[in-house]
């Protein structure tokens, strides 16, 4: 068997779990969202200390990621694994975080009128979309490094770096225009 032929194989071995982490993750994160503890009467005290943290952690997440880019563009390949896989730490923490917050709080509402109000919608929906959609790209992407095919993992770093990115830095933006409005 050849190197490309292996590469392949142990990718699609991978592929499985990857289309069902791709759906599971969005769907139990949809039905914990709509899951409130307090609510159930379990006595939680609401986690409101966490999203300063969970948002501090996508920045952290935004900038890490530049420095993955740039460690493999200066040929540091290991610094730019490392990076990336501290990245999809950092993303699994802000997601439970995220869950364990709106399972013991209220939903803040946006406060914000006129032009603002629009504008922080389209900031909140396109962060929760792309926060879907860039699912399957971080896993395929970071399958393909580890696996060697790099050439492969180059062209799909393309998209799911701008995506990853945009998703780190508007959820970062998204706390800024909601936290003035949190009790």
């Amino acid at each position: 068997m050849s190197k490309e032929q292996r590469t392949k194989s142990k990718e699609r071995q991978y592929n499985r779990w990857i289309m069902i982490l791709s759906i599971a993750i969005p769907v139990v994160v949809a039905i914990l969202f709509g899951v409130n503890l307090r609510d159930l009467g379990y006595d939680v005290e609401p986690l409101t200390f966490l999203p300063p943290i969970y948002a501090t952690i996508n920045g952290l997440t935004a900038i890490l990621l530049v420095l993955a880019v740039v460690a493999i563009k200066n040929g540091k390949r290991k610094v730019h694994e490392t990076l990336v896989k501290v990245c999809i730490g950092c993303s699994a923490a802000f997601l439970l975080m995220y869950v364990a917050y709106h399972m013991t709080a209220e939903s803040t509402p946006y406060g914000g009128e006129g032009t603002i109000r629009y504008v922080y919608f389209f900031i909140l929906i396109s962060h929760i979309l792309l926060s879907i959609v860039v699912i399957p790209f971080v896993l395929i992407t970071f399958i393909r490094g580890l696996s060697g095919d790099f050439l492969r993992h180059r062209k799909l770093a393309k998209y799911t770096f701008p995506l990853w990115l945009y998703v780190a830095v508007s959820g970062v933006v998204v706390y800024l225009m909601i936290s003035p409005y949190y009790t």
